[in-house]
């Protein structure tokens, strides 16, 4: 089976500090994958970096079998993408906008518009699918943007935090959505740092530390102790063991003036 995306040896660096050092891994269609790591590990770089958005310094990436080459981005047609924060244009309503989506995936306006709005009305949208995204909440454009990375039925889905600003209801749903995707031979590369929710959708997690994968495998592969869970782990693996005395001295700051009184 050709892989859905391959890395091999990415190394990317900004003003002289190497983000990704040596990344590599290989993922099979049909998989969701749990790519997970603290802030400013590089998992946003690695996924630019896919995404033609930032060009790597070394190394190769492959998707579905071919080589990307930055002057081709014809690729793209078979990507789904909702960035952790995006820009969406306000002004437009729902269906103004995944309409424009749909065309720039090459779908007809006609087509667009009436697969938008199914999809919305799906996802409790309906009513508001004609009004301006100005007046959507954040959990609103969070769908908005989730229905036009699928519009046109993208093979491989990059999500980062796709959970943010939805109501538990939506979430089940998203989780539902993304479950189903899987089943149909769909591969999901998803950041989050919500573990429990990692935890329970990934096939597979992808653990970065440092710009390097220190782990990777199912939970369950991964996990030394059963008992455990994928917080506690991240936090093992990647040496962070001061949450509790983090916590204590910033209270101690925050109620000082107050005690002194």
């Amino acid at each position: 089976m050709t892989a859905a995306i391959t890395l091999d040896h990415i190394q990317k660096s900004f003003n002289g500090h190497q983000v990704l050092k040596d990344v590599s891994f290989s993922i099979e269609p049909g998989t969701i994958v749990g790519y997970i790591g603290q802030n400013g590990a590089g998992k946003s770089t690695t996924v630019k970096i896919i995404l033609g958005l930032l060009t790597q310094d070394a190394g190769q990436i492959s998707l579905q079998g071919r080589i990307l080459d930055p002057d081709d981005d014809s690729y793209k047609q078979h990507i789904g993408y909702v960035p952790e924060a995006a820009d969406v244009f306000d002004a437009l309503t729902a269906r103004e906008y995944l309409t424009l989506i749909g065309q720039l995936y090459g779908m007809t306006d006609t087509a667009a518009g009436q697969k938008a709005e199914a999809l919305a009305e799906i996802v409790g949208l309906g009513q508001a699918f004609d009004r301006r995204i100005t007046s959507y909440s954040k959990g609103m454009r969070q769908m908005v943007l989730i229905i036009a990375s699928l519009l046109h039925d993208p093979d491989i889905l990059f999500w980062d935090e796709p959970l943010n600003g939805l109501d538990a209801n939506s979430v089940l749903v998203v989780e539902e959505i993304l479950q189903e995707l899987r089943n149909r031979g769909k591969t999901i590369f998803y950041s989050s740092h919500i573990m429990d929710v990692v935890q329970k959708l990934s096939d597979r997690i992808i653990l970065l530390n440092n710009g390097t994968v220190i782990a990777d495998g199912s939970f369950s592969s991964i996990a030394a102790n059963a008992d455990t869970n994928l917080q506690q782990l991240f936090n093992d693996l990647t040496g962070f063991a001061e949450h509790g005395e983090k916590a204590k001295a910033f209270v101690d700051i925050v109620t000082e003036a107050a005690d002194h009184e």
